[in-house]
């Protein structure tokens, strides 16, 4: 996810002057694409994430649209109150990316696990949570977020990630973006469904395909937040049962956040399972893999 991010990057920062990149002393042998060709609107902030996010609200200020990268928990939760009030409450064109979203540096503990930063960003009003499931999503999140510049965050996986999109889909803010191994060849009426945001993409497919596939259908929404939360209902009534999928604790994540999207909603809505993180991961070190097993993501 990490270089089909810098490689949509360079792709768009070619047409666009006023795309800039600032980053926190890290990135190094994938961020230098993007620095190498254009050091003018590369900056390196160093180890000073408050100070960056106050950096890259003042460009954007200016009229730069300015893509802050840094690892999991240090562009957000160590400065929470700059990115609330210096882009937040502004509506500046900042987009936030987080690398090794979930227990992607799971190795490293707690510190750098990043499985409460849903419920963070989303409490934002004007934030965009972009949280593509492969590399394709990203470049299709990237394109979407370049056309309409705002208070976003992305989070990206580590390394490795599978592709799972033929193409770079077509992404819009709250709508379901179907996984065609799952949705193309299907006919009838739809009572199960299978949502995933995030890189648990491949778990999700692998609950699809542990599931009567005649009666199950899978999606991906790799761009939501507050204000989409009404687009919820049209896709959700009718259905028997909703299954959410995200490496993320299930207080205050994505799951949350969709039954907070029917809570009040007219109409036949489904029974939700969410299937999330364990708390007990946060006292526990290992790898990815491991601690999904452990903590309710992986079958």
């Amino acid at each position: 996810m990490r270089n089909s991010f810098i490689d949509e990057l360079v792709i768009h920062a070619k047409k666009n002057s006023n795309i800039a990149l600032v980053v926190g002393d890290l990135g190094y042998s994938v961020v230098e694409p993007f620095a190498d060709l254009f050091p003018e609107r590369f900056i390196n902030a160093g180890v000073a994430e408050q100070n960056m996010i106050g950096l890259a609200a003042g460009m954007a200020s200016e009229g730069y649209h300015v893509f802050v990268y840094s690892i999991g928990n240090f562009p957000t939760f160590r400065c929470a109150e700059h990115v609330r009030n210096d882009i937040d409450y502004h509506q500046l064109p900042v987009t936030i990316v987080a690398v090794g979203g979930g227990l992607s540096y799971g190795s490293l503990g707690y510190s750098h696990h990043t499985i409460q930063d849903y419920a963070l960003m989303r409490s934002m009003p004007n934030m965009l949570l972009a949280s593509p499931g492969d590399p394709m999503e990203v470049r299709a999140c990237l394109r979407y977020l370049i056309t309409n510049p705002q208070p976003s965050y992305l989070r990206l996986g580590k390394s490795g990630e599978a592709v799972f999109h033929d193409e770079v889909p077509n992404v819009v803010p709250g709508e379901w973006l179907p996984i065609k191994k799952f949705n193309c060849t299907q006919s009838g009426s739809i009572e199960n469904v299978i949502l995933s945001t995030g890189g648990t993409l491949s778990d999700a497919i692998k609950l699809a395909e542990s599931t009567d596939e005649n009666n199950c259908r899978l999606y991906s929404l790799p761009l939501w937040g507050q204000s989409h939360k009404a687009l919820q209902p049209k896709y959700a009534e009718g259905l028997k049962s909703l299954t959410t999928v995200e490496e993320h604790l299930v207080d205050g994540g994505f799951g949350s956040w969709m039954l907070e999207s029917i809570f009040n909603a007219e109409g036949n809505m489904p029974k939700i399972t969410i299937k999330a993180l364990d708390a007990k991961v946060c006292g526990m070190v290992g790898s990815q893999e491991e601690l999904k097993n452990a903590t309710g993501v992986t079958l």
